[in-house]
């Protein structure tokens, strides 16, 4: 499974963003799909993660309520729609893959698209 996340951007405080995270190679609609990010000096975080049919998601806390994750298996897409962005959102995002339930440590995907930079400045 190929992952391409794209999506990331320059945005205002309190602006809003959409990621996506689109598979190709072997069918993805079995895979649990996680969004994790990295921010400068600072270790990879958990952000959200939604199972392969859409029935379960999580969410780190820093982001409940203002970021949704979700799926269009026919497209073989994930989504990460983010709302009310703070600086502290700043980092790159990444998205990963796993065969099986959703999980949030990073250490359980397999596989993991390159990244997209989201910057939230004034």
């Amino acid at each position: 499974v190929q992952l391409q996340a794209s999506g990331g951007g320059l945005v205002q405080p309190g602006g809003s963003l959409r990621l996506s995270c689109a598979a190709s190679g072997r069918s993805s609609s079995s895979y649990a799909v996680g969004w994790f990010r990295q921010a400068p000096g600072r270790e990879r975080e958990f952000v959200a993660a939604v199972g392969w049919d859409s029935l379960y998601t999580n969410y780190a806390d820093s982001v409940k309520g203002r970021f949704a994750i979700s799926r269009d298996n026919a497209k073989n897409t994930a989504y990460l729609q983010m709302n009310n962005l703070k600086p502290e959102d700043t980092a790159i995002y990444y998205c990963a893959a796993r065969l099986g339930g959703w999980a949030r440590q990073w250490s359980e995907y397999t596989y993991w698209g390159q990244g997209t930079q989201v910057t939230v400045s004034s």
